[in-house]
């Protein structure tokens, strides 16, 4: 698994942007948000019982990283049409403001190697990527367990304070000075 320091490797998949007939796909590449912060964050499987509870999570936090100039990207082994019909069908997806990348080869989820060995799904993984394309944050959780959409905000927070954060810190608090 790609950790802390090492670079986000290079992608280009199709994504679910939108419901709006004729403008629902795009192809979305590690550096088409050029400048920003990368959220990336991937989930099992599509019409599934956790994972829409974190993807609309993300989505009704959206501004809260557009604030920090970071971009969220969702990824999972579905194709683009599959997260097409789950937006259409689960009231919590239908208006994400973020991509849902379609890994559908799994060459994403194999490159950050986060791949369920049994299972062949992408874990719960987020990675926070600054804007030079540098993994700063790696987080993975069991495929039955949700991730905290509060504590990725306070990981981004902190690195981009670029100092010594403690325990528990949050925004506003003080940092280490050495």
């Amino acid at each position: 698994m790609l950790t802390v320091g090492d670079k986000l490797p290079s992608f280009r998949l199709q994504a679910c942007v939108s419901r709006t007939a004729g403008s629902e796909f795009a192809e979305i590449a590690q550096d088409s948000y050029p400048g920003k912060w990368l959220v990336l964050f991937a989930w099992p499987l599509d019409f599934t019982f956790v994972c829409p509870t974190e993807i609309a999570e993300f989505g009704r936090r959206a501004q809260d990283f557009r604030e920090r100039d970071a971009q969220v990207l969702g990824f999972s082994c579905d194709s683009q049409y599959v997260h097409l019909a789950w937006r259409n069908q689960h009231p919590g997806l239908k208006e994400l403001p973020y991509p849902m990348l379609a890994d559908l080869k799994r060459e994403l989820s194999q490159a950050l190697g986060i791949l369920h060995k049994q299972e062949g799904i992408p874990l719960r993984a987020t990675f926070v990527v600054d804007p030079e394309g540098v993994i700063r944050h790696v987080c993975v959780h069991d495929l039955s367990v949700g991730r905290s959409v509060d504590e990725v905000l306070r990981t981004l927070d902190a690195l981009q304070t670029d100092e010594l954060c403690p325990c528990n810190w949050k925004p506003g608090q003080p940092t280490l000075s050495v």
